[in-house]
């Protein structure tokens, strides 16, 4: 992992961990505990405290957990591990900081952000058998800012490092911080062209207005309706959002959702922490909601079986969670399509310090960052002063009136605990009406 800021390296980071973390199961409970050490005496020692925190959980009540799964065969996820990345040459990454330092100095600029990759093998055991895999993944954001302050955002998230374009990247994020580009190029060379007064932030009073959404923005809703909406827990338990509504229609037409986790578009996985292979899950079909994810505690809850999305063996304790989302595309060619027919709304690059704060109605709060503009008949025409947006996500959704075709996968790729690199595959979008609740910063 390699840091930077204003143009220049600040930290390089090599982690090689190892990991055990073992779990048993005792009256329908489970203990784990987890070492780093792999001697005999640290493993009998972790299996020990697992052993005592199942027990006395056991001795306490009857637990609902119905036993760990047999680990079943599952191919390889195809494109999921890259020998290239693999090899985790820092080359590379130096390499990606030069082209990215270079493009920010050429636009005035400062560039901020990190590049990152990873090899990772996983395997599950259980006394009756076992399932491994190895993945990749890489992942590097670009924030440039401007001498004014204005800053502008980019990112990119892949199973290889080859699927990182830093200069790229470094190119998208100098043209939304830097007023001089704004007013003489295309918006991340897709959007209407910025009229003169760019560098006068424009202010929007409360209230709601049209939307247009990059796919940064909307990969952060989607990823949050997994936890609101999506967890089989939270639903087994009437919490969700879908409890009683499976077969209503929840969202715009346009909206198709599922859980892909053999697309080679996502990062790729072939199981879940608990040994159970993954496989397609359609969630919202046409709009329509069809189903959740589950692992083997919430699948017995729900009287149904798991569908492989166990964050941890013998269930993670807020639920299972969707880790291959993807949104499917539609019709509309770019964003400046998205834009044309909005007489006054929003553009939002990407959304940040985003909170649940209902989760029965997928009621979030996030603040607009890194690139929010004005868009005025049909064009994008200033920066606008970052807006906090208070809206339901299945509100926003069933007010989606088009897509853009081309997708991408988004992913925060913060990385702070134990790696665990995962992300959604969505379009861009444009909703007809976002509440927002007032000006940020």
């Amino acid at each position: 992992m390699l840091r930077f800021a204003a143009g220049r390296p600040t930290q390089a980071t090599a982690i090689d961990d190892v990991t055990v973390e073992l779990a048993a199961l005792r009256g329908g409970h489970v203990g784990r505990a987890t070492t780093n050490a792999l001697d005999d005496e640290a493993l009998a020692a972790c299996a020990r405290r697992a052993e005592a925190a199942a027990e006395a959980a056991a001795a306490s009540s009857d637990g609902s957990y119905p036993g760990f799964p047999i680990p079943a065969a599952a191919p390889p996820a195809e494109g999921a591990f890259d020998a290239d990345t693999a090899r985790l040459d820092p080359e590379l990454g130096g390499g990606a900081l030069r082209q990215i330092f270079a493009v920010a100095a050429d636009a005035g600029v400062e560039a901020h952000g990190t590049w990152t990759v990873a090899e990772q093998e996983r395997a599950v055991a259980t006394t009756e058998g076992a399932i491994g895999e190895r993945t990749t993944d890489a992942y590097a954001k670009v924030i440039c800012i401007a001498p004014g302050g204005r800053s502008g955002y980019a990112a990119a998230t892949a199973s290889a490092a080859g699927g990182l374009d830093a200069a790229g990247l470094a190119a998208t994020a100098a043209r939304k911080a830097s007023e001089s580009s704004l007013e003489a190029e295309a918006l991340a060379g897709r959007a209407a062209r910025v009229a003169r007064g760019a560098g006068r932030l424009a202010e929007l009073a409360p209230g709601e207005y049209p939307v247009v959404m990059e796919a940064h923005a909307v990969g952060l809703l989607i990823d949050l309706l997994g936890e609101t909406a999506l967890n089989g827990l939270a639903h087994a338990e009437g919490r969700g959002a879908l409890a009683d509504r499976l077969g209503e229609q929840v969202a715009a037409p346009a909206i198709n959702l599922a859980d892909s986790p053999r697309s080679r578009a996502t990062l790729p996985r072939a199981f879940d922490a608990e040994g159970t292979p993954k496989r397609p899950l359609p969630l919202i079909q046409d709009g329509v909601a069809t189903g959740v994810a589950h692992d083997r505690r919430s699948a017995a809850l729900a009287g149904a079986e798991s569908t492989g999305h166990a964050l941890t063996p013998g269930g993670d304790p807020h639920g299972p969670h969707p880790t291959n989302l993807v949104l499917a595309g539609g019709g509309a060619r770019g964003l400046d399509e998205l834009c044309a027919p909005i007489e006054r709304g929003v553009y939002i690059t990407r959304l940040w310090y985003a909170n649940v704060v209902r989760p029965k109605e997928t009621l979030i709060t996030a603040v607009t960052r890194d690139g929010t503009f004005l868009i005025e008949d049909g064009r994008i025409t200033r920066p606008l002063r970052d807006l906090r947006l208070t809206d339901g996500i299945l509100r926003i959704l069933s007010r989606t009136q088009a897509l853009t075709a081309e997708q991408q996968l988004t992913s925060d790729g913060e990385f702070y605990g134990r790696r665990f690199a995962y992300g959604v595959v969505c379009p861009a979008l444009r909703a007809s009406g976002v509440r927002f609740t007032g000006a940020a910063g």
